[in-house]
């Protein structure tokens, strides 16, 4: 068994969809002072308006459809994240809903604390288990990985033209 410790302080990862970033800032601001033990990271433009309302520093990251969300997994599996809050728009697609998927994927895969909507923000922010270390056990991929490294190679495809077909130009 692996553990991660979470120190005291937090590191929360922030990020909303266009049409939550209100909801997302509104509720920040309401929660500014426990907030303000914590150590803040969001993708653009969100982290910026974060920044201001707090006034609390908020590390950011590229905007979502530009690569940020693919930065908050990357750093997610780095361990770099405890805490994930991402009010998101289930009325609305994204042009990176892929990006999004991933994003909480990785957040389960690594055993960390997800909101998706002020509710659940509300009930993680205020755990008893935010202002303490918490010991993360990270679940154990030794055989996934085993498994996917021992699957045979599928040989790439013959670089000869399927029948009827040329490369050449007439």
């Amino acid at each position: 068994m692996s553990v991660r410790k979470i120190r005291k302080s937090k590191r929360i990862a922030m990020v909303a969809h266009d049409n939550k970033k209100a909801a997302l800032l509104e509720w920040a601001v309401y929660n500014r002072q426990a907030l303000s033990t914590h150590e803040l990271f969001a993708t653009g433009t969100t982290g910026t308006l974060l920044e201001s309302g707090l006034k609390q520093p908020v590390t950011k990251f590229m905007s979502g459809p530009l690569g940020g969300d693919q930065q908050v997994g990357s750093n997610i599996a780095e361990g770099n994240i405890d805490i994930l809050i991402f009010f998101w728009d289930p009325m609305e697609a994204q042009p990176h809903d892929p990006d999004i998927k991933a994003l909480l994927r990785l957040a389960v895969v690594w055993n960390i604390p997800v909101a998706c909507d002020k509710a659940t923000a509300d009930f993680i922010l205020t755990s008893p288990l935010m202002s303490q270390e918490y010991d993360c056990i990270l679940p154990d991929y030794t055989n996934y990985v085993r498994r996917l490294s021992s699957s045979p190679v599928l040989p790439l495809p013959d670089e000869q033209p399927a029948a009827g077909l040329s490369f050449e130009e007439k």
